[in-house]
């Protein structure tokens, strides 16, 4: 039995079409499940999309249209993009779907029946784009401190849940578990900021609008936001109260939340303690990742900044906007995009150290050996000063994915192709053929293409087309990681097929100047 490992990404509100930033994190995630089912686990990958509340009720109004309609036009929007960053996913769930809406009114009545969930009114300040209420001293500037937008006055008769419950519990819990909370400023802040100074009790339910889960026993109350949102992490893995299946007991707890820094709190205060209510197992982590900025600031419609995944797809490939949102955000700290970045990173990386590599060493094998692969010949020192390069990015890069270090993950599979360029400068490949010394090249070619194989299988789950495109060029079958615990599994004999330019380089200045127009 492999052990499983179940991650999930916040699911997307489904307002509108989700920029750069909101992709960010299903690519993320992605590269994590694609390492993980690398290393031989059963991988369960959940994504999907948040449909209920006043703002789709409000934005459909807008648009004319039924809020169902809206929501499933915005959704099939959501989904295209996943599906055209090549994300793996194995389930997109939606808030919308019976099943997870009857689980959640069953959710609701438990929570109810045990005490948990009480009537009462609500007076306070509201937030409409953010479903939020907020005190007076929550406010900034007198604003949302979320989105920075107007607040208004609003009273309703609500359902409330009784967080402050399990506030004792909580803190309890979160420093006994430090490995619950990551980054470990983002845990540092849920306690000091958010549950130390004393925890109050949530409204879960609504009055004032109808687009939402009615509530059974009283039916002019619509079940509020996040009681239905983070409940889909179990609805949809078979979580019922009466009988939870064997599906849910097989994956659940999830191994990781994987959500922005923005929704931290959401998923380490009220999750948690809607899961205690239930009497059901926390997650054994959630990561609160960075922002995507660009040009150093947040990016968002309002703003008039967005930037979208599948326009520069477009623009630049899938793959390398995958590699420089998974390169270029650190682990606990905030990312920057810019077209000029992003022609850089791209010229740098992409099209000089991997792109050129790769189509010199296949060339090379083409020019001197027939595009045969040869056999080890003679060797010097200087090859295993490569295979030890090779074998540490290894090590490195599984190590990295062990602590959720993407990025450093991606640098230590580079490390690989930046020391393959090194060597080929070290033994003039050329020169060797030159001075006919056929078995010295045989040695240098040969260990090139294996380092470039051993580097395209760890490379898969960030770049999964461009290690396909690179196995085709060696024409390999040699692509699990049980094929680079050893240096020399490339079989010697075999023909490679023709080069074929990974990246081309991008002029800068005029493909400026064609974005501009």
């Amino acid at each position: 039995m492999k052990e499983k490992y179940y991650i999930s990404t916040a699911i997307t509100y489904t307002s509108g079409k989700p920029h750069i930033g909101n992709t960010y994190e299903i690519i993320l995630a992605d590269a994590i499940a694609r390492f993980k089912r690398a290393e031989g686990y059963d991988v369960y990958f959940q994504t999907g999309t948040d449909e209920h509340g006043e703002k789709i009720e409000l934005k459909a109004k807008e648009a004319g249209v039924a809020p169902q309609e809206f929501v499933d036009d915005v959704a099939h929007t959501i989904q295209g993009i996943w599906d055209r960053m090549n994300t793996s996913y194995d389930r997109f769930v939606r808030t919308t779907d019976k099943k997870h809406e009857e689980q959640v009114q069953k959710i609701f009545k438990k929570m109810y029946d045990k005490g948990d969930i009480y009537k009462g009114e609500y007076r306070g300040l509201y937030c409409t784009p953010c479903e939020s209420f907020w005190t007076e001293s929550q406010l900034v500037d007198g604003k949302c401190p979320d989105c920075g937008r107007e607040v208004k006055e609003a009273t309703e008769e609500a359902y409330f849940f009784k967080l402050s419950k399990y506030q004792d519990r909580l803190v309890e819990y979160i420093e006994s578990h430090p490995e619950f909370i990551q980054p470990e400023s983002r845990k540092n802040e849920m306690l000091n900021n958010f549950i130390k100074p004393g925890l109050q009790d949530l409204c879960v339910s609504r009055t004032s609008f109808d687009w939402g889960i009615p509530v059974t026993f009283d039916p002019k109350h619509v079940v509020y936001v996040w009681l239905d949102a983070l409940t889909n992490y179990i609805t949809n893995i078979g979580y019922d109260v009466d009988n939870p299946t064997d599906e849910f007991k097989k994956y659940w707890p999830a191994d990781l939340h994987l959500i922005g820094k923005d929704i931290i709190r959401f998923h380490t205060i009220y999750w948690p303690c809607f899961l205690w209510s239930l009497d059901i197992e926390l997650p054994k982590q959630v990561f609160g990742h960075p922002w995507l900025l660009t040009n150093n600031d947040k990016i968002g419609k309002s703003r008039g900044n967005a930037i979208y995944a599948d326009d520069l797809a477009d623009l630049f490939g899938v793959d390398a906007v995958r590699y420089y949102v998974l390169h270029e955000i650190p682990f606990a700290n905030d990312g920057n995009l810019t077209y000029e970045l992003m022609i850089e990173r791209y010229n740098s990386d992409l099209a000089n150290i991997l792109g050129n590599l790769v189509n010199r060493t296949i060339s090379m094998d083409k020019k001197y050996f027939e595009g045969i692969v040869p056999e080890i010949g003679v060797a010097e020192p200087i090859d295993e000063d490569l295979k030890e390069t090779v074998r540490n990015a290894t090590l490195h890069t599984k190590e990295a994915m062990d602590r959720l270090r993407v990025a450093d993950a991606i640098d230590a599979v580079f490390e690989i192709f930046r020391r393959s360029n090194k060597y080929i400068d070290e033994t003039t490949p050329w020169t060797l053929a030159k001075e006919g010394n056929m078995e010295r090249l045989k040695t240098v070619i040969y260990n090139l293409l294996e380092s470039i194989r051993i580097g395209a299988v760890l490379l898969h789950s960030f770049l999964p087309e461009t290690a396909e495109k690179i196995y085709h060029q060696l024409n390999t079958d040699k692509n699990d990681f049980e094929s680079i615990k050893e240096f020399g599994a490339l079989e010697s004999g075999k023909s490679v097929n023709n080069p074929e330019a990974l990246f081309a380089r991008i002029d800068k200045d005029k493909f400026l100047e064609e974005l501009q127009k």
